[in-house]
């Protein structure tokens, strides 16, 4: 298991949050849009139960601008 395993979506949505992101709108089936206006990225964050995948958070963490390391500390 890697660094990113075990995160729920509460968790992610939370830690987002303290990034700067709030929810921007609802998009296909259960993925919502987040937005960050102060560096202007939008994440797709799937709405699923159970553990996000790794490779999954690791694109939303892409798409957000945020480096793995910061994402735990901010945990």
């Amino acid at each position: 298991m890697g660094r990113l395993s075990g995160f729920k979506y509460r968790e992610i949505i939370k830690i987002l949050k303290k990034f700067g992101f709030e929810f921007y709108r609802q998009a296909a089936g259960s993925h919502e849009i987040w937005f960050n206006s102060s560096t202007k990225r939008f994440t797709t964050i799937p709405n699923h139960p159970g553990d996000m995948p790794e490779g999954t958070l690791r694109a939303i963490l892409r798409q957000a601008g945020i480096e793995v390391n910061e994402f735990i500390k901010s945990k």
